[in-house]
């Protein structure tokens, strides 16, 4: 279930498509900490609606120079304060880490007391490193906004009821759709706002609409402000914001998002495979994406291409195995072979590990590449396959390879001449071939170890 919902993100609207497009394919929803979000918001308001934010954020973590930070911004000497985790999770204030109406002295002592305290929420289990700091903002009335980009369409949501007891007034909560390429103006926003005070309703409407302008430009896929208030002045102040950005659109919005990160989730820690690959990625103009799912796992991915990886993957989960899937990942944009071996001894590795007696999957999937040399790549994975030849015998590992694309003839080959020299059993097909039947092939070998039990 979980893996269907991580995959549906992954089929929102891509940035390779203009905004008008109506047929959205892959992208990949990246989370990022509020204070970033924050930053963004408070710069590209400016930029779009020709308003500033009273916005001010500082972060801290176990490496800030104090000093450095007071002197960069030295209003958190002289205003009270609001103090909380940066990290990726909610429920902050029932961890008792949410510090409000604090001076800075307060402050220090609130983030010291709390720093590399190791705290468990829904689940997930890690330590607090990371702090937003910001002015403490009087206020009564909470509201709550929420944008998202779903297959089809954008989903905007608001209530006047935000905050901790949003769900206990759900009923107040007001939804409309767009269609991709649909801007947003008065007549659609009129029933999110209908409700409210006519001194409000005009401020509000086009807080939302310039919002939506900015989530539309920067490339967002979720920004939720839950909540936001006014500040003495009268002007929108997000108290809290969660927002995510399509992170393949990095070449057209990241100049706008600036040096920005995208930490892994809270509680989750890289396995030295995925460490080797992420340091890997980076030296190469190419892209390297390894994420281990399942250790256990018994059908594992070695994919070119994103897109190709979402498929594979989302044909594994529709077979009724996601959860025998071991990880998650691809190579594309032409990697040599040398890092194409590197890659590939890497799955294996992960791949022929744990094994317990039952047959394994290993899927060397792809479409037709554009440019990539099929040849020239797989001569990197037939390297590797060299090297962990008894390892995968060891595994009962098969292997169903289905490629195109320049050279793929002689790539194919090489494949089907490596099974015979080392009597590994690898099925090898072409573009002729769907991308997704040897996904099929694959799990019903893995699934014959089942059904003999």
């Amino acid at each position: 279930h979980g893996l269907h919902i991580y995959l549906s993100a992954l089929f929102s609207r891509p940035a390779s498509l203009s905004r008008e497009s109506q047929t959205p394919t892959a992208m990949a929803r990246k989370k990022i900490r509020e204070h970033d979000a924050k930053i963004l918001l408070r710069t590209h308001f400016k930029r779009l609606a020709a308003r500033e934010l009273p916005i001010r954020v500082a972060q801290v973590d176990a490496t800030t120079d104090l000093a450095a930070l007071l002197h960069a911004s030295p209003w958190l000497l002289t205003t009270k304060l609001v103090v909380k985790p940066d990290m990726l999770f909610g429920q902050r204030g029932k961890h008792d880490l949410v510090g409000l109406n604090l001076d800075w002295h307060g402050a220090q002592k609130f983030i010291n007391d709390r720093l590399g305290k190791v705290v468990t929420v829904k689940g997930c289990t890690g330590p607090v490193t990371t702090f937003i700091v910001e002015p403490f903002v009087p206020h009564e009335q909470e509201y709550y906004l929420c944008i998202q980009s779903h297959r089809q369409t954008y989903e905007i949501s608001f209530s006047p009821a935000g905050g901790v007891d949003l769900e206990d007034h759900w009923d107040q909560l007001q939804t409309i759709k767009l269609d991709y390429g649909e801007p947003l103006d008065s007549e659609h926003v009129a029933p999110l706002v209908a409700t409210l005070p006519l001194e409000t309703r005009q401020p509000i409407e086009s807080f939302l609409i310039s919002v939506y302008h900015l989530f539309i430009d920067l490339d967002c896929t979720m920004l939720e402000m839950n909540p936001f208030t006014f500040d003495p002045t009268g002007q929108p102040f997000p108290l809290d914001i969660r927002m995510e950005l399509d992170d393949t659109a990095k070449y057209r919005s990241g100049v706008k998002w600036g040096d920005i990160s995208f930490p892994l989730p809270f509680g989750r820690t890289l396995t030295s495979a995925e460490s080797y690959i992420a340091e890997l990625d980076e030296q190469t103009g190419a892209s390297l994406k390894f994420t281990v799912l399942n250790p256990n796992g018994r059908v594992w991915l070695m994919v070119a291409g994103g897109g190709a990886s979402v498929i594979y993957t989302d044909t594994v989960a529709d077979l009724g195995y996601a959860q025998e899937l071991g990880n998650y990942g691809e190579y594309s944009g032409a990697p040599n072979t040398g890092e194409t071996a590197s890659y590939a001894r890497t799955v294996l590795k992960c791949a022929t590990a744990n094994t317990d007696g039952r047959g394994r999957a290993l899927i060397v999937g792809g479409g037709i590449a554009n440019f990539t040399d099929v040849a020239a790549t797989f001569t990197g994975i037939i390297s590797a396959l060299r090297e962990h030849a008894e390892s995968i015998k060891a595994a009962n590992m098969h292997i169903y390879v289905r490629r195109g694309g320049p050279n793929f003839q002689k790539g194919l080959k090489l494949m089907r001449d490596l099974g015979v020299e080392l009597g590994l059993p690898i099925q090898v097909y072409g573009p002729e071939t769907s991308m997704t039947s040897i996904v099929a092939e694959a799990i019903q070998y893995v699934k014959s170890f089942d059904m003999a039990e």
